[in-house]
């Protein structure tokens, strides 16, 4: 099976809301600790509502948290 090609931000926009911890974002979206980080090492795709309940987590669109493709050198 190929690469994961759903990328996110989640890393950059959580150190962006106050240095949210990933436990807070847990909680705020319904999930466990675990999910935040295997979506933050790109080991997981999001459900399209878990993404939605991402983004309303940081008040952002979904095209600001999560993309699709080659578009990994913008986290670096």
């Amino acid at each position: 099976m190929g690469k994961n090609l759903v990328g996110n931000h989640i890393r950059k926009l959580r150190f962006n809301h106050d240095e949210m911890t990933q436990q807070h974002l847990a909680d705020k979206v319904g999930v466990t600790r675990q999910t935040i980080i295997a979506l933050e090492r790109g080991n997981y795709s999001p459900s399209l509502e878990l993404a939605f309940r991402m983004a309303h987590a940081f008040n952002l669109p979904l095209e600001e948290v999560f993309f699709y493709g080659d578009n990994t050198k913008q986290e670096e």
